[in-house]
């Protein structure tokens, strides 16, 4: 270990303590430099980032969008769960028959890929609380097909090319409905409150 003229230094300056300037000659030489540059290093050692790992934040990545999926659920007006569309364009889908879909294009993947396969979700009968239960039921579920494809070979069966690519699948198309859901209630007159709009963005505190 190198060490440092420090004890020197502060004999040198003691005079000058406590100081309420520090003198001019202070960090003019290379004794002083080095002095301070020890005391800086054992006052405040530096942090070290924890290694990214990437099937790690993906796996996060795909939690939080379904957290994303909850925190609108949980801002939906009660009004707006059963409201009639009132554009036909949607193949007369109100917002409980599109969430049930969300859940049940889970549960297709994870019959195919012989994942763990909750029950689906009847779009006439499916209630919120029983919605965000199948959601978190269908993405916990989900979530080992994914952590055991990144762990192994990277494939998922009946889907191309690879996980990665899954991943975005999966979230592309809740996103999609979840814009799908933000427009059916407007169109119903019960919004999505304007502070849940943006909340759903803020990947970073959900």
């Amino acid at each position: 270990m190198t060490r440092t003229n420090t004890p020197n230094f502060a004999r040198k300056h003691s005079a000058d303590w406590p100081w309420k300037q520090p003198p001019a000659s202070l960090f003019e030489s290379e004794e002083a430099r080095t002095a301070l540059s020890a005391v800086s290093e054992t006052a405040m050692p530096k942090k070290t980032a924890a290694p990214f790992v990437l099937a790690d934040a993906l796996l996060s990545a795909f939690d939080t969008n379904d957290r994303i999926n909850q925190y609108l659920l949980d801002s939906l007006p009660a009004e707006a769960w059963r409201a009639e569309p009132q554009e036909k364009r949607n193949k007369g889908r109100d917002i409980a028959a599109v969430v049930a879909h969300m859940h049940n294009v889970r549960v297709m993947w994870l019959k195919a890929t012989k994942g763990s396969v909750p029950a689906q979700l009847d779009r006439f009968t499916v209630t919120p609380a029983q919605a965000k239960e199948a959601l978190d039921s269908s993405r916990a579920a989900l979530r080992e097909v994914l952590r055991s494809s990144l762990e192994g070979d990277g494939r998922i069966k009946g889907f191309r090319p690879d996980v990665a690519g899954f991943f975005g699948y999966l979230i592309a198309h809740d996103a999609h409905h979840r814009g799908q859901i933000t427009m059916l209630a407007r169109q119903s007159g019960h919004a999505i409150p304007q502070k849940a709009m943006f909340g759903m963005w803020e990947w970073g505190v959900r």
